[in-house]
């Protein structure tokens, strides 16, 4: 009775442990935290997140406002060319096509509010970065400048 009552309360010691380590290691990975490494300095982002087809069909659509240093990262768990739209998008957009490894591919600046043309990545990407429009010339982003985040791989 006794060695079942230790090996009981050995067990629930071990899960304890176990599920303290999970919520330190969620702790040290926020991903609503994002930054942007440019020539001019490091820029950090709030984001949300986008990672279902029903969130990414969403995106920012009927915003009609989004704080300098807040945004949108979609990812699309591989590498794959993406395409966006502004369709009942009230805000303008900077769009920044990043890599798997944290390489920023391309930028769109200032996308045109409710415009349905298509915007291209230059090449597969795994994430997608929307932000205020004009913000990306403001930290003076360019492609080739490096994004850390949790998710990416190059962190």
């Amino acid at each position: 009775m006794r060695d079942a009552f230790i090996l009981t309360a050995r067990r629930v010691f071990a899960a304890l442990l176990c599920a303290l380590a999970l919520s330190a290691t969620a702790a040290c990975s926020d991903e609503s935290r994002l930054t942007v490494h440019t020539d001019t300095g490091d820029f950090a982002f709030s984001v949300e997140l986008a990672d279902t087809p029903a969130e990414q069909a969403k995106g920012l659509m009927f915003r009609e406002a989004l704080a300098e240093d807040a945004g949108m990262l979609f990812d699309f768990h591989e590498e794959r060319q993406a395409s966006f739209w502004m369709q009942n998008t009230l805000v303008p957009l900077d769009m920044l096509f990043i890599a798997a490894d944290g390489t920023i591919r391309n930028i769109h600046l200032n996308a045109r509010p409710l415009d349905p043309t298509s915007i291209p990545s230059e090449g597969p990407v795994r994430f997608v970065l929307e932000i205020s429009g004009g913000r990306s010339k403001e930290i003076g982003a360019r492609a080739g400048d490096r994004v850390s985040h949790p998710r990416i791989a190059g962190d």
